[in-house]
């Protein structure tokens, strides 16, 4: 692969590569850049602006902001040595240099950031590719740093990449897939940079992303919230590329639920662990791209249709999410009684769960006060397991309620030692082991019990944590998450997950100077100096999307 010369426009069985010059970036990068000191955000533009005939929400417009309106150029630069000057810590400025150190550069133009930068790893795999996922804590440090071209560059970078024929084996993708990853390959002979993008043709397990397309709108709403430049989303290229997006997941089909269903190692939980169907990150993500493109589409002839679906969608998705996959003591209470085989409108066990499939362990692990969203509900299947990217996802984009986001935070105080730990945080609790992990994983060695996916901490999703104490008015639970990485994060050299039930031990197979370890604890730590910050990854909850809850919730008794 090194070695490959000459212009190729298409996608293999295995590999996909294009010589950059056949992607027009330059053009989409040298368009004039309008004063953003005049422009409005999208949040300020009024839905009767829109015109289109069906009720948008009220609460769309008017994003969360503690500071009030301010930009992330308000945050003074690092210097060249990565150093924030408002920011005494020590780590603060060794984290910006090891983030600088990770950036790829196209045609000398900064695109994004390399998953890890572990020079002693013996195996590189796709460590040394720019991942969607893995940029946005990057992407979110540089915006709040005031350096927000490195993110106009890979959005644009990624949405041409969109516009690939993309194929595995014999079998074509839909247009709107984003990729996983990236490469740029540079031929120091003939002075060419070559992409080589992943579509999931390359993945382990073959497994296309979803979460990718959903990143990539969250981000382009993030770029856009913290510069005030409306001129990237309202161009032609990327109205049409969240369009693709919005059209794959939107597609009518033969599923009677609002939820987005979904193959296991689509997202971040990237191998086999029983998260197929419909899993809570997947469902919380879709909930916010809706939320953030429904922002930022345009009420044109082609953007007037997919707007009235995404209203539709929103709504059934948030009283399916909020009444069916919510799961507190009175609910868990409720489940344990449930009677089986209920026919027609009037049941209320309405997915058939059987009572006795309910783990021993959710009994102990729910406290009086607290919930959460569990990991999946389909037919006769409600997966107990927490999972901390989509319960925090749920909190920054409202589809929990102001109540369920407090419970939510409940429960983190309450089980502080099985989802903290000495490092934050349990991707997912608790680990499968024994016969269970056999069947559910296949027998992954990678993700055996608390490793990797099964129960590891990942100091990467120290940001969301952050976001989500910050949103709720709990800082101090994001303090103490923050002092605890700081003890550990540069002695072990920025891992990326961490092993035991307690998180003690550098993960088995984990990177060394994993990039979204680094940008997770900078996002964090800007987040907390300055809370305007939030309002770039932050919706407010919309009032009219509240489920009627037929029963009393722990919270309010």
């Amino acid at each position: 692969m090194e070695g490959a010369t000459g212009v190729m426009r298409k996608v293999a069985s295995y590999i996909s590569m294009v010589d950059d010059g056949e992607l027009d970036l330059d053009r989409l990068l040298e368009k004039p850049k309008m004063n953003i000191e005049r422009q409005r955000s999208f949040d300020e533009r009024s839905f009767g602006e829109l015109s289109i005939k069906i009720r948008p929400f009220d609460g769309f417009e008017n994003m969360y902001s503690a500071g009030g309106a301010r930009s992330g150029f308000d945050t003074p630069l690092s210097s060249a040595t990565g150093r924030n000057s408002t920011e005494p810590h020590p780590m603060i400025a060794e984290a910006w240099d090891a983030l600088r150190r990770s950036l790829v550069y196209l045609r000398g133009q900064p695109v994004g950031t390399i998953a890890a930068v572990d020079h002693a790893a013996e195996e590189v795999l796709n460590y040394d590719q720019v991942f969607l996922r893995d940029f946005v804590p990057s992407a979110l440090a540089f915006l709040m740093n005031g350096e927000p071209e490195i993110v106009k560059n890979f959005l644009l970078k990624t949405l041409l990449l969109q516009g690939w024929e993309k194929r595995v084996d014999r079998f074509q993708l839909g247009q709107g897939v984003m990729p996983a990853s990236f490469k740029i390959l540079h031929d120091p002979l003939r002075q060419v940079d070559t992409v080589v993008a992943d579509f999931g043709e390359s993945a382990i397990g073959r497994v296309a992303p979803v979460d990718s397309g959903f990143w990539w709108i969250i981000l382009l709403r993030a770029y856009t919230k913290s510069t005030g430049d409306l001129s990237l989303a309202d161009s032609p290229e990327c109205q049409k590329g969240m369009r693709l997006i919005l059209n794959l997941c939107l597609s009518e089909g033969f599923e009677t639920f609002p939820t987005l269903l979904c193959a296991d190692g689509c997202s971040m939980i990237d191998r086999r662990m029983g998260v197929y169907g419909y899993p809570i990150e997947i469902q919380a993500l879709f909930f916010m791209a809706l939320r953030c493109a429904l922002i930022m589409i345009k009420c044109d002839a082609e953007g007037k249709d997919i707007v009235e679906r995404i209203v539709k969608r929103l709504h059934a998705l948030s009283y399916h999410m909020r009444s069916y996959f919510w799961l507190d003591f009175q609910q868990l209470n409720d489940i344990y009684r449930y009677k089986t085989e209920e026919y027609s409108h009037t049941a209320v066990n309405k997915f058939n769960v059987i009572p006795h499939s309910i783990p021993e362990w959710v009994f102990d692990f729910m406290p009086t006060r607290g919930g959460y969203f569990v990991g999946n509900v389909s037919p006769a299947r409600m997966d107990f397991r927490w999972f901390a990217l989509g319960n925090c996802v749920a909190i920054l984009c409202s589809l929990a309620t102001p109540e369920q986001s407090a419970a939510i935070m409940d429960l983190i105080e309450a089980r502080w030692e099985e989802l903290v730990g000495e490092m934050p945080l349990k991707i997912t609790y608790p680990a499968l082991e024994g016969h269970e992990w056999m069947i559910v994983t296949g027998y992954d060695p990678k993700n055996t019990r608390w490793s990797y996916h099964n129960g590891g901490s990942w100091p990467v999703l120290l940001w969301l944590l952050t976001a989500a104490c910050i949103k709720t008015g709990r800082p101090q639970i994001a303090r103490q998450a923050i002092e605890l990485a700081e003890s550990r994060l540069v002695k072990d050299s920025w891992p990326e997950y961490y092993d035991g039930k307690l998180g003690r031990f550098i993960g088995k197979q984990a990177r060394k100077f994993q990039t979204w370890s680094i940008a997770g604890y900078l996002v964090a730590k800007m987040m907390l100096e300055d809370p305007s910050h939030l309002g770039m990854i932050s919706l407010e909850e919309d009032k009219t999307m509240k489920p009627i809850l037929k029963r009393s919730t722990s919270w309010t008794r």
